[in-house]
């Protein structure tokens, strides 16, 4: 049986270059690492012809290739403008870059109020034109394009329609988070349309979403065998939870407490260094410990006092104490 390849899903404001490099480190390496979305911004004068697009200096910290050596790193890019696509496609290229992904699932009322993310999956007939474009202007750089994308924006039947338009293009890979936009992250993931995807794509298909235990996976497995074409796993929210997870679902122990004691201590020097001030940092962390706490015996108590903690000293002392307190069974 051909193995699973496991990707590390691109999630704003967590998953950046530290939080990569700390992984991949620490754990078992990802087959391909999505940066989180890279959203270009208009400059020149809207009177003109001539415009061009820009990216933010962290958006540019984040994909330069000192900061992803060792890691099969894609770049997001999330627009719907296709003219700003195909320029930021050349930012990537100077940086060396030859796949690009393109975000239809951000969920984010503020994303998708201005039609980008899922709510794009609300325009067919521009996203059609969008993809036609992009795909052809993409191929001529030489380079290749991804969709990570939901099932629509109220219905799932949706997808039907949404997967014509996508068979239109050649894309390297189709990303499925089998979710409509106003679910959000409630509801179950709609497998069946999940499995229209692996039925019908012309592209090969990646399965997303609600994968946070080797049960999880196993049931999924069940229902679209490899045989079926199931053999791409995006791990997000489930491997922020648990960095070891994706070492288990490959048949590894779960990860020891020493191993993530080292990448929490690589994730604070490296968010320290980046940033410059502690309270940045701590922002940083306890971000991270909203999703890792689980992993821990920790009572309230102590995860209320590491919430609160205000220098770098009572961070310190307080993640000493949770890792005293030891990992759950």
């Amino acid at each position: 049986m051909k193995d699973l390849l496991f990707y590390m899903a691109p999630m704003e404001g967590v998953t950046g270059y530290i939080y990569r490099q700390a992984y991949h480190q620490c754990f078992a390496p990802m087959d391909r690492y999505f940066t989180p979305f890279i959203a270009p911004k208009q400059t020149g004068n809207s009177g003109t012809e001539a415009r061009s697009v820009s990216i933010s200096t962290r958006e540019r910290r984040d994909i330069l290739p000192e900061h992803n050596r060792g890691m099969r790193v894609v770049p997001q890019i999330l627009t719907n403008r296709w003219e700003d696509f195909l320029q930021t496609c050349g930012i990537l290229k100077e940086e060396g870059y030859r796949e690009v992904n393109l975000n239809l699932g951000c969920p984010s009322g503020t994303v998708t109020a201005k039609k980008k993310g899922a709510g794009f999956l609300g325009e067919p007939e521009q996203l059609e034109d969008f993809l036609l474009r992009v795909s052809q202007g993409v191929e001529e750089m030489g380079m290749e394009l991804s969709v990570k994308t939901r099932l629509g924006v109220e219905e799932p039947g949706e997808f039907e329609n949404l997967l014509r338009i996508y068979n239109r293009v050649p894309l390297k890979e189709l990303i499925v988070h089998p979710r409509v936009l106003k679910d959000y992250y409630g509801n179950k993931p709609r497998l069946e349309w999940f499995g229209l995807a692996l039925a019908e794509s012309r592209a090969p298909v990646c399965y997303n979403g609600d994968i946070f235990s080797p049960k999880d996976l196993e049931a999924l497995k069940e229902r679209f065998c490899p045989g079926q074409g199931l053999e791409r796993i995006m791990l997000g929210r489930g491997l922020i939870r648990n960095p070891g997870l994706a070492g288990e679902l490959a048949g590894q122990r779960p990860a020891e407490i020493s191993r993530l004691r080292r990448f929490h201590d690589l994730l604070w020097r490296g968010y320290l260094e980046m940033m410059g001030e502690e309270r940045n940092a701590l922002f940083k962390m306890k971000e991270l410990w909203s999703y890792m706490q689980e992993l821990f015996r920790a009572d309230s108590r102590l995860l209320k006092k590491l919430k609160k903690s205000k220098s770098g000293q009572e961070y310190l002392e307080t993640v000493e104490e949770i890792f005293e307190t030891g990992l759950k069974n």
